[in-house]
Parts: C-alpha cells; structure tokens; sequence
C-alpha cells in the first residue's frame, strides 16, 4: 500500500463518491479471473484493490470524525504494525 495513493483516493471520495471507487474495486476483482493474465499483472490489479480498500477505510474514519491527517496516519501504521508481525 502507498500512501500517496491512499490519500488522493481519499480525496477522490470526498470530491466525488465512494461508489465511484467500490464499482472499480469490483470490475478490478473481475478481471482478476482472466486466466491470461499474468503474475506481475494481477500483482498490479492487487496493489490498486488494496489501495482503493484503504482509501475506502480512512474515508469512514473521516465520516467518524477522526482529521484527515490522524486517519491516514492511524491507517498505515495499523497496515504496517501488520505486516510486523
């Protein structure tokens, strides 16, 4: 997961809509099942699925109440503390 990534498509949220990003995780897992694709192509697929999940998740930690900066901060570091262990 990037960061910088997560946060524009926060952005993205805010300035547009959720669903925006929810249909393209969709069609993205779609194409996950094309048996042509190869390795490096769904590790791709995956990173951009993975992102877009996280942007979803700091976006409703927005909607809680949490400020922008402390959510994305609150995210990464839970992603990080994860993969940690």
């Amino acid at each position: 997961m990037k960061l910088p990534v997560i946060k524009y498509l926060t952005q993205f949220i805010e300035d547009n809509d959720e669903d925006f990003v929810i249909e393209t995780i969709e069609t993205l897992e779609a194409l996950t099942e094309l048996p042509s694709l190869k390795d490096e192509e769904l590790d791709v697929i995956g990173e951009l699925i993975s992102n877009m999940y996280g942007a979803i998740e700091v976006n409703k930690m927005i909607k809680d109440g949490t400020p922008k900066k402390e959510a994305l901060n609150s995210f990464m570091k839970r992603v990080l503390g994860s993969i940690d262990t």
